[in-house]
């Protein structure tokens, strides 16, 4: 279980009253990794989603940087999502990377109990999506 305070200093978490926050983390499990660990690895099935809690990760595509995540950033829902394999490595920059983590079953269930994140995380998808367009031109 993750601490429903350390959610709630999250942006994705910040609309979920403290209940909800409670039930949220009741799923959630910690997980930690040292730095240069892979979470992700590009081609491959995603099964969990993750949210940094702690630390900086890098997403990486044939080895090339392509962005920073820090504290609040999530991963691992598209290929959740979509049931497609993993579009780039995430990998562990800082000494130690902490994650909440829910398995991948479990985000859509999630997702339907809590609209909210569900908004949450489609308006960081969109500005994503809007900066790799804006990147690609």
């Amino acid at each position: 279980m993750v601490d429903p305070g350390t959610l709630a200093r999250l942006s994705l978490f910040a609309g979920l009253a403290a209940p909800q926050l409670e039930a949220v983390a009741a799923v959630l499990d910690d997980a930690s990794f040292p730095r240069g660990a892979r979470v992700i690895r590009e081609g491959f099935e995603g099964e969990s989603f993750y949210v940094i809690t702690d630390g900086e990760a890098a997403v990486q595509i044939d080895g090339q940087e392509r962005a920073r995540l820090h504290p609040g950033d999530f991963f691992g829902e598209v290929s959740i999502l979509t049931g497609d394999a993993t579009a780039a490595d995430v990998v562990a920059e800082t000494e130690e990377l902490r994650c909440a983590v829910l398995p991948g079953a479990e985000l859509v269930p999630m997702l339907r109990a809590h609209p909210e994140l569900a908004v949450q995380m489609l308006r960081t998808s969109a500005h994503r999506l809007r900066s790799a367009n804006l990147w690609s031109s």
